[in-house]
């Protein structure tokens, strides 16, 4: 029989197991976690090439300070795969590539299982922004940077780790001058694939037009990060061990990048969700909320604390409720603990009920991005999303996981905008009235979404369904998405007209609709509302619209319910023009055309409902939109903003009623100046400056910009 016969006889495994740390190397120089710290991950499996490269990720090993090209790891060696890889190794940079495939595999289907679909990468853009080109692989750098930092690039589509010597007065038994790497923290490396997963699902979050955009990208980060040390089991077991099953306590569970911190002079780790090292008592101690705190801190890292701790403290207080019974039978009825070690039978309950919990809460964490608004978004429309997203799955919430997620908001201070209370009926999401009056306009989509449904449920490949979306959205062959690629013309076409002009030809003009998803569709004078015209073939002239996302939601909560959803994201972008008087007051001036000089700028005198424009000109140096005046680079008060909003269709509704029926509407009106005016403050009244200076300098809106490399570094 021949060799590949004999290949072909057997099935592929299901998994591949990699040694590597659950934390970082520190923690298994010490005995009480050495043997937990030892790990063996399992991630689905896939043939790669050496690197390694698979389908999702490429690892790229050079280190340009010391002008190395490090060979690339082969995982499919057979004598590496019979060992479960390589052993774990500070010293051996092949390790090291294992180490930073494994945990962002680990992390990517974590968020595909709660999703229900493949996960795309953020596309790359031109410098305009209007084209845009597949992302197959996240690019991973271990040794990028000789410094202490490790940050997710927008730009390159990259994930870069460095390298650094601790701290000469680094506390505990870290050693004096040692070389830490980044790329062996569970925790960093998790985090910084979240930011990779975020912006490919909501590329408008990076984007700092609220107090709390920066603060909810490592804040959500860090929720990954933290709920993926759940899936370890011994782990668990060991900490419930060690807690005597008091998990809000202090504990490795609840701490991220504990070699990290104490390399750069913290005395634990860098960021812990529970609490923090008092120095004047010399004692760890646990947070307390205070409310005040997220009306006053601003710096992304403390500002995404107090999510993060909030979630966390969400957690605690379910797994207490879960375990208060196995207290109970232990202890007689007390619910007191005896002193001693918990007996192993109560640890292993334990541990699966703190299991439980925590996977519930990170699948809530994950699905609920899908019930945010596309941009500027802050903790309040989080929470909406949370509440919405479990709603929609989990019937019958049994354990008081939405109740408490609100009370852990409550206690902070974190309130949504425009609701009535507290309650869960109030913060859920609901399409607004007007939508009914659409109904049978968008029952002409039901044949649409079907097809869309049929097409790319059972597509496999990951560009070739990336591609299909965008012929749904843009119009063309259906039959052949990847014909533009390859050139080969596999199918007899069937050309569709698209999503975008499907709503051009259905909602031209119709000033209803516009304001059903927050945009401005009505065609008169829209340049002087700072609106752009469409320069695609099939909506020459018409409002600019972006089709942020198409995307089909099929998830199974764990009573078994299914939902089958389409989720179609419109944005819009305006120049806004603002000034403040000597008191501080901001007022709207007048808009401009993002990218068209030659249109000008349009001021804007009246009052609501009577305005009128006069047209300046642009304050650039020409039409090519460099230099001050550019989108590049603005004057003081002038800024893009944007507008737009996430429509939810319930694909089971039509399934039975020949319907599709709108089930929510998330959005942030294009049409909102209260929104306008807070955007100018962030930018231009903040102390020093506001985020704009403080992360993008003079470059707000540069696509050049990296923000995260430079909140993450360490100053």
């Amino acid at each position: 029989m021949k060799q590949a016969d004999l290949k072909n006889r057997y099935n592929k495994p299901a998994i591949r197991k990699l040694k590597a740390y659950a934390f970082d190397p520190s923690l298994s120089l010490q005995l009480d976690t050495a043997v937990i710290n030892n790990i063996t991950y399992k991630v689905p499996w896939e043939e790669l090439k050496p690197g390694p490269v698979g389908e999702y990720i490429e690892v790229v090993d050079v280190d340009p300070s010391s002008n190395s090209l490090y060979q690339p790891v082969d995982l499919d060696d057979k004598y590496i795969l019979a060992q479960d890889g390589l052993e774990s190794s500070e010293s051996n940079p092949q390790f090291h590539q294992q180490m930073v495939y494994a945990v962002a595999m680990t992390t990517i289907k974590n968020f595909e299982r709660a999703l229900g679909r493949k996960i795309i990468w953020s596309p790359f853009r031109n410098k305009q922004g209007d084209k845009s080109d597949y992302v197959k692989r996240l690019r991973i750098y271990p040794h990028a940077l000789r410094e202490p930092n490790a940050y997710y690039s927008p730009l390159k589509k990259s994930v870069l780790f460095g390298y650094f010597s601790s701290a000469a007065d680094s506390p505990g038994s870290m050693l004096p001058g040692a070389t830490i790497y980044t790329c062996l923290s569970h925790d960093i490396i998790a985090h910084e694939v979240t930011h990779a997963l975020l912006d490919g699902m909501h590329r408008r979050y990076v984007e700092p037009t609220h107090e709390d955009s920066l603060a909810f990208h490592e804040a959500f980060a860090d929720i990954v990060a933290l709920f993926q040390h759940f899936t370890f089991p011994d782990v668990l077991k060991a900490q419930i061990a060690k807690t005597r099953g008091d998990l809000a306590s202090e504990n490795l569970l609840g701490q991220l990048a504990q070699e990290f911190g104490k390399a750069i002079g913290h005395y634990g780790s860098l960021r812990d969700a529970l609490g923090s090292y008092d120095e004047e008592k010399e004692k760890w101690v646990p947070h307390k909320p205070k409310p005040g705190a997220y009306l006053q801190v601003k710096e992304p890292h403390d500002r995404g604390a107090i999510l993060v701790s909030t979630i966390f403290d969400m957690f605690t207080s379910i797994y207490k409720k879960r375990v208060a019974d196995l207290q109970r039978l232990a202890t007689g009825g007390s619910g007191i603990l005896p002193e001693g070690s918990l007996h192993p039978d109560l640890v292993n309950r334990m541990a699966a009920e703190a299991s439980k919990t925590a996977s519930h809460i990170l699948n809530m964490c994950v699905r609920a991005l899908d019930y945010c608004p596309p941009m500027d978004i802050n903790f309040g429309d989080y929470l909406r999303g949370l509440i919405t997203s479990d709603f929609d799955l989990v019937d019958e919430d049994n354990w008081d996981y939405r109740i408490g997620m609100i009370e852990a908001f409550q206690k902070r201070g974190i309130f949504p905008e425009d609701v009535k209370n507290m309650s869960v009926e109030s913060l859920l999401l609901k399409a607004d009235d007007v939508s009914n009056d659409f109904d049978l306009k968008f029952a002409t989509l039901i044949e649409f979404f079907k097809l869309f449904k049929e097409k790319a449920s059972y597509i496999t490949d990951r560009e070739e369904l990336y591609e299909l979306t965008r012929i749904f959205i843009t119009g063309g062959d259906i039959n052949n998405p990847m014909f533009a690629k390859t050139g080969i013309r596999k199918y007899t076409p069937q050309n569709i007209m698209g999503l975008h002009q499907r709503l051009y030809v259905k909602f031209d003009n119709q000033d209803d609709f516009g304001k059903l998803a927050g945009l401005i569709l009505r065609a008169n004078d829209i340049e002087a509302m700072g609106i752009s015209r469409s320069k695609a073939r099939n909506t020459l002239g018409m409002p600019s619209l972006e089709i942020h996302n198409l995307k089909i939601a099929s998830r199974v909560g764990p009573n078994g319910k299914l939902i089958n959803q389409i989720l179609v994201t419109l944005t819009q972008k305006r120049g806004v023009v603002c000034e403040e008087d000597e008191y501080g007051n901001v007022k709207i001036k007048g808009f401009f055309v993002a990218g068209n000089a030659e249109a000008g700028w349009h001021e804007r005198n009246g009052k609501p409902g009577n305005y009128t424009y006069v047209k300046h000109p642009f304050p650039g140096k020409g039409t090519e939109m460099e230099g001050p005046g550019s989108e590049k680079v603005l004057p003081k008060g002038w800024f893009i903003f944007r507008g737009g909003s996430t429509l939810i269709f319930d694909l089971d509704y039509a399934a039975s009623n020949d319907n599709v029926k709108l089930r929510y509407v998330i959005k942030k009106d294009i049409e909102d100046e209260d929104r306008m005016k807070r955007q100018y403050r962030i930018m231009y009244q903040s102390d020093e400056h506001s985020l704009n200076a403080t992360y993008f300098g003079s470059a707000y809106g540069n696509l050049d910009a990296e923000p995260f490399a430079i909140i993450h570094k360490v100053l």
